[in-house]
């Protein structure tokens, strides 16, 4: 079959196996959207696509393969491959970082967008992946920092923190939402700022009495604390609020909206993407209290930015926060994208935000 390659698999350029061994095995994308998988599964008697419980059966086609073209929808389409009802991570799809482990996906073409991340002839910047020292946890953190292909060491850069969601981490913004080739083409075409985007793990392993355990309520200390100090002191970059912005998607975007609601002195541009200004369990929510004071919040920011998937999951907490929003009088962005909750939306979010920010 035709092999489909992607370069957000774990090689730019990957092998798909052994002639003699590993079979025709892997996946082609179909004109109308479909996938058509083919998985080399021995003695097995069921072999499935699970798409977060929605079951794709393959179909046996000799003794050894399974095949079928199923029909995930557009867009990053994260699937766990099922065989006899063990989950099996397939090294013969694309392999990224989701729901706390590594996850095949698959990435439809999108009618429309295909250029807005291609690998085209214009300047690409870079991704540099750095360990930080963090007080807060004790240990070492990581970031990555994307710098725009024409970076001058002796200018100084407007700076984006923009995060990633639960069960994710810092490379989910590069390898599955193209954060950086979007950033590329937008400054090619003179459509945003050059900037410098700092991409953290939202999640640290913090040391508790059962061990170590991930808490997301833990980064506004480390971002405060530990992560704008070693940007600040690693690259020239502006460091006044205006020059300074902070995003998120899921429980990045509620991590945004505590942070920069709760530090308004520091943060001049804001982006709540698939997200929460509220939180969806029961919370204090003590940083909405800057929305009582409509004149001072206005004042804070000069873009505030919500956008969710029009078929999320989690849209009922949207339509909460627009109707708690009616009765603020506060300058609010808002808008709505086709999709769900996954990165095909986010990619629409960062792709109309960046254009927004830092501009005067």
């Amino acid at each position: 079959m035709k092999k489909t390659v992607l370069d957000l698999t774990l090689s730019f350029d990957p092998y798909f196996g052994e002639p003699n061994r590993d079979g025709d095995q892997g996946f082609e994308y179909m004109p109308d959207g479909g996938v058509k998988f083919r998985v080399k599964a021995p003695n097995a008697k069921e072999v499935v696509i699970d798409q977060f419980n929605n079951l794709h059966p393959l179909k046996k086609v000799s003794d050894d393969m399974w095949e079928e073209v199923v029909y995930l929808g557009r867009g990053f389409q994260y699937f766990f491959l099922k065989i006899d009802g063990a989950d099996v991570l397939c090294p013969y799809f694309p392999i990224g970082y989701g729901c706390c482990r590594p996850m095949n996906f698959v990435d439809v073409p999108v009618p429309g967008e295909e250029d807005w991340d291609s690998l085209s002839d214009i300047p690409h910047g870079s991704v540099t992946r750095h360990y930080y020292m963090s007080k807060t946890t004790g240990k070492h953190e990581i970031c990555l920092v994307y710098k725009p292909a024409a970076f001058d060491p002796n200018k100084k850069y407007p700076v984006l923190y923009l995060q990633h969601g639960y069960g994710e981490n810092e490379i989910g913004w590069i390898y599955q939402g193209h954060a950086g080739r979007i950033a590329d083409h937008l400054i090619a075409d003179g459509k945003m700022k050059e900037m410098i985007i700092v991409m953290a793990n939202g999640m640290p392993q913090v040391e508790q009495k059962d061990g170590p355990f991930p808490r997301f309520d833990t980064f506004e200390h480390i971002l405060l604390d530990d992560l704008i100090p070693f940007i600040e002191s690693h690259y020239p970059v502006l460091t006044d609020k205006w020059n300074r912005a902070m995003a998120g998607l899921s429980m990045g975007s509620y991590q945004t909206s505590i942070i920069t609601m709760t530090h308004p002195d520091l943060f001049g541009y804001v982006g709540v993407f698939s997200g929460f200004m509220s939180s969806p369990w029961p919370s204090p929510d003590q940083h909405l209290a800057l929305l009582d004071d409509p004149k001072k919040f206005n004042e804070s920011f000069r873009v505030f930015y919500r956008a969710m998937g029009t078929e999320d999951t989690y849209f009922n907490s949207f339509d909460k926060d627009d109707k708690m929003l009616e009765t603020k009088e506060v300058n609010i962005y808002r808008t709505t994208f086709p999709g769900g909750h996954d990165w095909s939306v986010w990619r629409r979010c960062i792709h109309d935000f960046l254009p927004r920010i830092f501009q005067g």
